[in-house]
């Protein structure tokens, strides 16, 4: 990393998330990065940023904090979990707001999301849009999913295989949790950018890059909007993932999805009808995520770093992996306007070819079809994932001993079945299939620069 200490400022291209960027980390506990506040929070948004932590881990089965019990219990969120759920708290699936672990094999995948369908890509009828394998009461299961082993291709990359317990859907789609950092940014972007930047029969540049804008309806408008989030682009704001994320993924009912996630033959859901949650409590969760601050990018002057932004470049990555923009003026927290930003996405959908595919259509996007995904804090992943070491103490030792189990858990792309970013680089066919094959076609050392340009961000 670059050798400069807090009296330096540090250059525009290390600003990733513009004034929301975080100074660089002089401290052993690189593990806390995602988890921090914007630089730029301004007074009055502080508490609800603090609030909204809270409510981040709070489990809303029990009401308690999952890192300070000593917080006591929150008793309003007692008991608001389920009918039918994956997880009691955001936090669980997050790991200090960064990605979930990938599962063992023959362990249960609490930490994924199944979107599920029948033949025609309909609701499942015994379980509705997502899969929900924990229940409360006396209710019937809808079944889990355990990792199979996995398939080992000739080329040295593999693919996940599913077992489910109860309902068998026609079509799937797996998802697993992942970081939380810039979301606020990314709703800060104009739709008429994004809209701007899409080219869907190629015409613009012939490239045989075409992405396209997802459209989806916002729950509480009705009106059609830009959809920029989740990875098939399915939610077109923070509060909408935000209470999609409660509505599916704890049972918990928002004013934004009031009605339980059902299937149409399905009759031991839950009677849960209208807001659980007070719009306040869902606001301060909106403005604690929103509200993250991003790393900055590191190593700025360093050649090999410098030479693999340069290929990433010629290589057409960025044609994708959109490297800047800019926020609107008009965004409601004061925090994210007029920001420039590197979050290298176009929140556009872009078919990844068949390796990546699975069977399920979401809104606009096939089931070959993904959102670009942003690279920002993309080299921390390791460090956020696997936490920090102090010490000497035999609590360090048994800790030395986790990081590595959990090296192996580290998964990136929408499944986590990329154990490295060059395996995830390397799952890149469809749209992306020229750029993977100039990349393949680089001298080693010209892959480790990409490697290390990645790295820094």
């Amino acid at each position: 990393m670059d050798s400069y200490d807090d009296g330096y400022p540090i250059a525009s291209q290390g600003l990733l998330g513009g004034d929301t960027t975080l100074g660089y980390n002089y401290t052993n506990e690189p593990a806390g990065r995602f988890m921090q506040m914007a630089t730029n929070l301004s007074h009055v948004n502080g508490q609800a940023f603090v609030e909204g932590r809270r409510v981040h881990h709070t489990n809303f089965e029990t009401g308690e904090h999952d890192e300070r019990f000593e917080n006591g219990i929150w008793n309003e969120q007692v008991g608001k979990v389920g009918t039918h759920y994956i997880h009691e708290s955001c936090s669980g699936c997050h790991v200090r707001n960064g990605r979930a672990f990938v599962a063992d094999v023959g362990e249960p995948l609490d930490k994924w999301v199944f979107k599920i369908g029948d033949e025609a890509g309909n609701p499942h009828p015994a379980a509705g849009r997502v899969l929900q394998p924990n229940q409360i009461g006396n209710v019937a299961s809808e079944g889990n999913v355990t990792l199979a082993p996995w398939t080992e291709l000739t080329n040295g990359l593999r693919q996940p295989n599913y077992v489910f317990s109860g309902i068998q859907p026609a079509q799937f789609s797996a998802r697993i949790a992942p970081n939380l950092v810039g979301l606020g940014l990314l709703e800060a972007v104009s739709e008429e950018d994004i809209i701007a930047w899409a080219d869907p029969d190629d015409s613009k540049s012939s490239d045989g890059i075409s992405g396209k804008v997802s459209l989806v309806i916002d729950p509480v408008t009705s009106d059609t909007r830009v959809g920029r989030f989740g990875y098939k682009a399915a939610t077109s704001s923070v509060r909408h993932q935000v209470a999609a994320a409660f509505n599916s993924d704890m049972g918990v009912m928002t004013s934004v999805l009031p009605t339980p996630d059902c299937g149409s033959q399905q009759t031991t859901c839950g009677n849960q009808q209208g807001s659980e949650l007070s719009d306040e409590t869902l606001d301060d969760l909106v403005k604690y995520v929103s509200l993250l601050g991003v790393p900055a990018r590191r190593d700025l002057t360093d050649l090999q770093t410098l030479r693999g932004e340069d290929l990433f470049g010629e290589m057409n990555c960025a044609a994708c992996h959109r490297p800047e923009m800019q926020t609107s003026a008009h965004h409601p927290l004061t925090e994210l306007r007029n920001q420039t930003i590197r979050p290298y996405t176009d929140l556009l959908l872009h078919d990844m070819g068949p390796g990546l595919a699975d069977n399920l259509a979401e809104g606009s996007a096939s089931g070959a079809e993904w959102r670009t995904a942003p690279l920002w804090g993309l080299g921390h992943t390791e460090s956020v994932m696997l936490g920090d070491l102090k010490g000497n103490d035999q609590i360090s030792i048994v800790n030395a001993q986790q990081r590595e189990q959990n090296m192996n858990r580290i998964g990136y792309l929408h499944d986590g079945r990329a154990r490295t970013i060059e395996e995830a680089i390397l799952w890149h066919g469809g749209e992306a299939e020229t750029s993977k094959n100039a990349y393949q076609a680089l001298s080693q050392a010209d892959k480790d620069a990409v490697l290390a340009f990645l790295k820094s961000l």
